[in-house]
């Protein structure tokens, strides 16, 4: 397949590359490896420049935002830095980002900066009553933005 997706980037013009700039949240859970893949080979493919956000919800990341500090601050920062550096080992030019508070809000005011081009998001896949529950974020992105959002359900 990675083949096939080669002679289609021939035909590429720069101007033609509508995902310049790709947008990838991250929840730090399993369930990011499937974005992760997908989107390193999307990017490679369109030339892409790759943005990594992860929200830090969490009491201090609410309380004190881009001032918290503790455990879970320290280690998403290191996440995103070890996701980053994978996507620059493929040449693929990357930013990792931080943002405080409820992920949805903050994915969406981030979007609205006219930043990106595309979003990326996995799901969890869940079914009927927890989606009510569990989907939430996907649900308020796709309401919040006005550029594509790409969701990938993890496996």
């Amino acid at each position: 397949m990675a083949g096939y997706f080669r002679r289609i980037v021939v035909y590429l013009d720069e101007e033609l590359c509508m995902y310049k700039t790709i947008l990838v949240t991250l929840d730090g859970t399993s369930t990011d490896r499937a974005i992760i893949e997908h989107i390193r080979l999307l990017a490679r493919l369109l030339q892409s420049r790759v943005v990594l956000l992860h929200v830090a919800d969490g009491w201090a990341a609410r309380t004190f935002g881009p001032d918290a500090v503790g455990p879970e601050v320290t280690e998403d920062k290191a996440y995103l830095d070890k996701i980053r550096d994978e996507f620059r080992s493929d040449g693929i030019p990357t930013e990792a980002e931080m943002a405080y508070g409820e992920p949805a809000e903050e994915i969406v005011k981030w979007v609205k900066k006219g930043r990106c081009d595309l979003v990326a998001m996995s799901t969890h896949g869940h079914r009927f009553v927890a989606d009510l529950f569990l989907g939430t974020t996907v649900t308020k992105v796709l309401h919040g933005v006005s550029v594509p959002v790409l969701l990938l359900k993890a496996k």
